[in-house]
């Protein structure tokens, strides 16, 4: 993978439960992380085998290694958010992270 290929700003984000000023606890997204991305649809087998359970709108999103992020974390991505479905360490190397992601329909 090379740099210059890396041109998305993507944003992770975690689901956490603060107190707010009243003393109730509130859920919420908040930012983790934003970084630069390479954003790919699937194509070929890895679009059959997605379209076989329904999960048409998957992406892959390619990051330099960064610790600490989790399948219960979303990607925040041109206006539009993803769950997180897999997480690849590629080659265990520690260098690029290779996250599978389902957009999530807004529509109710």
């Amino acid at each position: 993978m090379k740099s210059e290929e890396l041109k998305h700003r993507i944003t992770f984000q975690s689901f956490t439960t603060t107190v707010n000023d009243n003393g109730f606890e509130v859920e919420a997204w908040v930012d983790f992380k934003t970084v630069w991305a390479a954003v790919t649809n699937l194509h070929g087998r890895e679009y059959f085998e997605a379209a076989a359970v329904k999960a048409e709108n998957t992406v892959k999103f390619t990051i330099r290694y960064i610790p600490n992020i989790e399948p219960t974390m979303r990607v925040l991505f041109k206006g539009k958010q993803y769950n997180i479905t897999s997480i690849d360490n590629i080659k265990y190397a520690n260098k690029f992270i290779e996250i599978k992601a389902m957009e999530v329909d807004n529509s109710g």
